[in-house]
């Protein structure tokens, strides 16, 4: 039975993970100079809306699954506090934080109608580092990215987000100073 737990932890692990990632893409791309004629786009919009619908059933069977798998020994405490089993610290800590970093955003997403413009824009930027998060916890802890298309898609989707921060980041740079 821990092999069905298990393939289900990597399956929808693998399935939370590319969600996150069109989430990431669709709202950080249309925000930038290259693609920035995306960001009228309704269907790149809904997608980005639409994506944390994926993440969040992927990512709670993945919990659930690694729960319930004998092997893996992950209490409910370690799915709350980061850097708590004792194996793969590093990178079950770092999935830990990736999932109360996601659930913050998500959480925060829901509520923005109550939370001021500025006070959303900053806690939504936390999944930036809910990917990176995400990604070192794949990198370190998953066991798919021995699959050429899995890790080929995995490194593209990080240097696409990584590429498309830092040039969000750049453009913000000068309007900074200018503001200063």
């Amino acid at each position: 039975m821990d092999l069905f737990f298990w393939e289900l932890a990597r399956a929808s692990g693998l399935a939370a993970y590319v969600a996150l990632c069109i989430a990431v893409l669709t709202g950080l791309a249309p925000r930038t100079a290259a693609l920035g004629f995306l960001a009228t786009n309704r269907a790149v919009r809904t997608l980005h809306d639409w994506t944390p619908w994926v993440v969040i059933p992927a990512a709670l069977t993945h919990v659930v699954a690694l729960l319930l798998d004998a092997t893996a020994r992950i209490s409910v405490l370690d799915l709350i506090i980061p850097f708590q089993t004792s194996y793969g610290q590093l990178a079950i800590g770092l999935g830990t934080i990736s999932l109360d970093l996601v659930v913050i955003v998500i959480v925060t997403t829901w509520l923005r109608r109550r939370l001021s413009n500025g006070a959303w824009q900053n806690l939504h930027r936390l999944s930036y580092v809910g990917f990176v998060t995400m990604f070192l916890h794949s990198i370190l802890s998953g066991t798919d990215l021995a699959s050429p298309i899995i890790a080929a898609m995995s490194w593209a989707s990080a240097i696409a987000i990584g590429y498309y921060s830092l040039e969000r980041v750049g453009r913000a740079l000068p309007i900074a100073k200018a503001r200063a």
